[in-house]
């Protein structure tokens, strides 16, 4: 278990390095096109009647912070790395020499990137996370394949359905609270926990809740954070770690 420990430790480390490098890839979003009034177009008829009042300007959004920015940040490859490497040798020291290592070690540094973009941004790109399922579903096929285990690969499905509908189910009540990054973020972290088990498919939703409610009000507070635009990002990706590490004895208490 230890060495499966460190081997973990150092790969997911060392993958972290290009955390920097994937940041900076990431293309900027289109230009949201400001609405043209009605009374500017051409056939709107008189644009203001003679006694109305201006409107008020609009408070101008706070400009996002241009990702090659982000991914030049002073020390953030060095902080990748120290994060990669302590999530990976905690996946190593629980999972063991276990085959799901396989697509779960490449996938920290993902997540990892993710979770600063999502912190200086409140934004989860597309262009990452389509390009991560394009590459996690097959491996995770491929590992059920060569392990036998399609029993895990089935549970994964249920995974990535499951909390993909609780995500999309709480964006639509209240999208205010939620990003559809969010819910585009749900299917990877269900689909890699479900294939290790029930225990670790639920205690991680739950975790991921937790934190967010607890760390995110306490964040608030400290005026770390903005009350009303935590990014939620940052607790799915703690909440999974947790719930691998929480996984079996969530299971033993299910029942």
């Amino acid at each position: 278990m230890i060495s499966a420990s460190l081997a973990a430790g150092l790969l997911a480390g060392a993958g972290s390095l290009l955390v920097p490098a994937l940041i900076r890839a990431v293309p900027e979003p289109e230009p949201v096109p400001l609405a043209v009034p009605a009374s500017a177009s051409e056939d709107a008829g008189p644009a203001v009647a003679e006694d109305a009042q201006p409107a008020e300007p609009a408070e101008p959004a706070e400009p996002k912070i241009p990702y090659a920015q982000i991914g030049a940040a002073r020390g953030l490859g060095l902080r990748a790395v120290i994060v990669g490497a302590l999530a990976g040798a905690l996946l190593g020291w629980h999972l063991g020499w276990d085959p799901a290592l396989v697509f779960l070690l490449p996938l920290v540094p993902v997540l990892v990137a993710l979770s600063i973009i999502d912190w200086r941004t409140q934004l989860l790109p597309t262009w990452v996370i389509a390009r991560t399922y394009l590459v996690l579903v097959p491996v995770v096929v491929a590992v059920a394949a060569v392990s036998g285990e399609w029993g895990d690969l089935a549970r994964a499905g249920w995974g990535w359905l499951i909390t993909g509908v609780l995500y999309f189910l709480l964006w639509f009540i209240n999208s205010s609270g939620l990003g559809y990054g969010d819910v585009r973020l749900s299917g990877i972290i269900g689909l890699a926990l479900g294939y290790l088990g029930w225990g670790e498919l639920f205690a991680g939703l739950y975790s991921a809740f937790v934190l967010g409610g607890v760390l995110g009000a306490i964040l608030a507070l400290a005026k770390i954070v903005d009350r009303k635009g935590v990014p939620f990002g940052p607790f799915m990706v703690a909440g999974a770690l947790v719930g691998v590490l929480l996984g079996p004895w969530t299971a033993s208490n299910l029942g």
